[in-house]
């Protein structure tokens, strides 16, 4: 009878000890994927937590631009490259096509009026084109929205104390006064286009990649800044400017 119970008690110590160690692994795993998965949301790029279709306005806009329905975006993707075809490469003038268009609509119009009559047939009702007002409001009103955004943006970042963000806003604003002095607007309108088709799409195929590849960027970039304030710039006199101020 002693046996047997000394028996019974090691099979539940061995039990119970089991038990804990699966409890502490599982515990600890849990816990290393936890870890894991915020590390992963704060090393998102820029900081941002939202999906990248939320950033870009939800709508049909970045469906467009996330290729959620190919055909529509590979068709104004197409349009954009067939016009600047057009200006860029064939030299065609905006005015030159517009009277293109209006002459080759007047003559279908044209043949359509006056084809019942060389067929003897009855006369039928020529469409009319019109163009709703609500569509040039619209245009005007998103156009106006978007630029008073903008201004409003950059007069924020120039009133504001954020001395990183005001030199990241000029740096890129001399950046792009420099590209559009190497080819025309209508150049630099395509390839922001373009961009915009292509860049998030790519970005939101492969994040993990490239949110890897910016913050080890930005790593070396900043042991470069410390070797560089180490070595030259800690090494440069600076002058007691309070003192100064009082004298």
């Amino acid at each position: 009878m002693p046996e047997s119970s000394s028996t019974a008690e090691d099979l539940i110590t061995n039990l119970v000890e089991t038990l804990t160690d699966g409890a502490q692994k599982k515990k600890s795993v849990s816990f290393f994927e936890e870890d894991k998965s915020v590390s992963a949301k704060m090393n998102k790029l820029f900081g941002r937590q939202k999906p990248l279709h939320n950033l870009l306005g939800g709508g049909k806009s970045a469906d467009v631009l996330l290729w959620r329905n190919k055909k529509i975006s590979l068709g104004v993707l197409a349009s954009a490259t067939a016009i600047w075809i057009l200006f860029e490469w064939l030299n065609y003038n905006f005015l030159t096509l517009v009277c293109f268009a209006l002459a080759v609509g007047m003559l279908v119009q044209f043949v359509w009026t006056n084809a019942s009559g060389l067929l003897n047939r009855s006369s039928s009702k020529v469409p009319r084109l019109v163009l709703p007002n609500e569509l040039f409001v619209n245009i005007g009103a998103t156009v106006g929205t978007e630029i008073n955004r903008f201004l409003q943006f950059l007069q924020d970042v120039a009133s504001g104390r954020n001395l990183k963000q005001f030199i990241v806003v000029v740096a890129s604003l001399w950046v792009a006064a420099i590209i559009s002095s190497w080819c025309n607007f209508l150049t630099v309108v395509y390839v922001g286009f373009v961009a915009a088709h292509t860049l998030p799409v790519l970005y939101e195929r492969y994040e993990d990649q490239v949110d890897s590849f910016v913050y080890n960027m930005l790593g070396q970039l900043q042991n470069q800044y410390k070797k560089l304030d180490k070595g030259v710039l800690s090494k440069i006199p600076k002058g007691n400017v309070r003192a100064k101020k009082f004298e």
